[in-house]
């Protein structure tokens, strides 16, 4: 079974005093099902100073010891809300470029994708704990939790899906075996084949 590096959302717990790591574990059954390890990657292995020094770099350590075959970047904070996440969600993508390893962007991780080719986001309204049917090269009923959207596709992509009011959906990589989903497929009740099959083709089964 393929190994998936999977990056976590950070939550604040002022009480605690803590910024704790979480990730969804139906993200880490729906890896299961469609044939892969998922391992969780921590926040924080790369940190830098406010004015780009580095505090301490474990990143690539990791990466070497864990060797994952394809990376997910998953939902949950806005960009810019968490530099830790940030950092490491971008040095997992150029990791991915440098290696060929297949990606999957889901919802902000989707976001994450485009940020770093350039692309801009947009607020968008009507898109929050409600659902769409998607048109284009994916045809499929879909569940969205998401306020921001992508202005446009960025450049070396294709837009895969569009939501019924023409907001983007789902993005794939020109040449590398990256693709973007707006939806979160671990939130749906059942899993539905379309996303795991699509999943299984993505990172290869």
């Amino acid at each position: 079974m393929k190994v998936v590096a999977v990056s976590q959302r950070v939550d604040v717990i002022p009480e605690r005093g803590e910024n704790r790591d979480a990730l969804d574990q139906r993200l880490v059954t729906l890896l299961l099902v469609a044939g892969f390890i998922p391992v969780p990657i921590p926040n924080g292995l790369y940190l830098q100073t406010p004015d780009g020094g580095v505090i301490h770099d474990a990143l690539d350590d990791w990466l070497n010891a864990v060797s994952p075959q394809a990376i997910v970047l998953s939902g949950g904070n806005d960009i810019g809300q968490c530099s830790a996440r940030d950092l490491t969600e971008s040095r997992l993508l150029d990791h991915a470029r440098s290696h060929n390893l297949p990606v999957l962007g889901i919802c902000r991780g989707m976001q994450m994708i485009a940020h770093s080719e350039g692309g801009e986001l947009k607020p968008v309204t009507g898109h929050v704990r409600t659902r769409h049917t998607l048109s284009g090269q994916i045809v499929a009923e879909v569940n969205s939790y998401h306020s921001f959207a992508l202005a446009d596709c960025p450049e070396g992509f294709e837009v895969l899906a569009r939501s019924e009011d023409g907001e983007i959906e789902a993005i794939r990589h020109l040449s590398l075996p990256w693709e973007g989903w707006m939806w979160h497929p671990e939130r749906e009740a059942f899993f539905a084949s379309h996303d795991v099959h699509r999943l299984k083709k993505l990172f290869g089964e």
